[in-house]
């Protein structure tokens, strides 16, 4: 297996959408579709779940920019997935290809940047946010 972290590292996840992922769900609406943010948590999701294996276990990533469009509504009990493509991997920036797809087709598209992180340097940083 190769183990180096470079372009063209490609990621799916699946899911059903239920009440817990709807936009009543996240208050960003009060329709029973797929919320906007659960569709960019998903494409987030994918993103970093398809880069972990090339990551040491002390690093993980953080999600830093969300650029896309979310072109049409999923139903509930309808299973959608999100793909996710690296597309440039900049010193610790990686700058993903995201799209959501349901049993339909597309349902949102965009990119998506995430940011290779010390864990144990990220917490003691954030723990003091606001104590100095």
């Amino acid at each position: 297996m190769d183990t180096e972290l470079k372009k063209g590292i490609k990621g799916r996840q699946e899911i059903v959408v239920d009440a817990s992922v709807s936009a009543k769900k996240a208050a960003s609406g009060e329709m029973d579709v797929f919320g906007t943010p659960f569709v960019i948590a998903l494409m987030e999701k994918t993103a970093d779940v398809s880069v972990r294996p090339y990551l040491p276990e002390t690093s993980a990533t953080v999600g830093t920019v969300v650029n896309i469009s979310h072109m049409a509504a999923t139903p509930m009990g309808m299973k959608a997935w999100g793909e996710s493509e690296l597309l440039e991997v900049d010193g610790r920036r990686l700058v993903f290809s995201v799209a959501v797809y349901d049993e339909v087709g597309k349902v949102a598209e965009g990119t998506h940047e995430r940011f290779i992180i010390d864990k144990e340097k990220f917490m003691a940083k954030t723990n003091q946010r606001g104590k100095n």
